[in-house]
């Protein structure tokens, strides 16, 4: 039996918007009462997504100002982000950039969609989808690009 794929899944967004507690409900089922402010975390686990079983790493970053700069370092090896806001922060959401289907255009994105970590709603429809895009990464648009000569003298 082969081992399974390590796939690296990062999230990313502002201080006290859900992330930790995304990945929590995500990997226990249950909703965290308490907030603890996350410097850096990271959880691993074995998921069955269709016939494929991945080793999933789910690193948990930061999203006070304060970790500007140590934030960029887990990203190197990413195969996946998840960008998280929370509904009800105006700033959150628009630290993020632009609603959904807007921002998911913007950036490049597979895919948007939203989860409740408090009700469990969609949570692993979320990283289910996060782990296809990596499995079967969606075929990029070739983009029509005039072709020009550029000469030095």
């Amino acid at each position: 039996m082969a081992a399974a794929r390590f796939i690296k899944c990062v999230t990313v967004g502002d201080g006290a918007v859900g992330k930790t507690c995304m990945l929590i409900s995500y990997t226990s089922n249950t909703f965290p009462t308490d907030y603890v402010p996350t410097v850096f975390d990271n959880f691993s686990a074995n998921v069955v997504v269709g016939e494929s079983t991945v080793n999933l790493g789910l690193w948990d970053t930061a999203g006070q100002e304060d970790y500007n700069r140590l934030r960029p370092l887990s990203y190197r090896g990413a195969d996946v982000f998840l960008l998280a806001f929370s509904l009800i922060s105006r700033p959150s959401y628009e630290n993020i950039s632009k609603k959904g289907e807007e921002l998911k255009k913007a950036i490049g994105a597979a895919v948007y969609l939203e989860c409740s970590s408090k009700t469990q709603q969609n949570v692993k429809g979320v990283f289910d989808a996060a782990i296809r895009v990596v499995l079967q990464p969606p075929k990029l648009k070739k983009r029509r690009s005039k072709q020009r000569l550029c000469v030095y003298l």
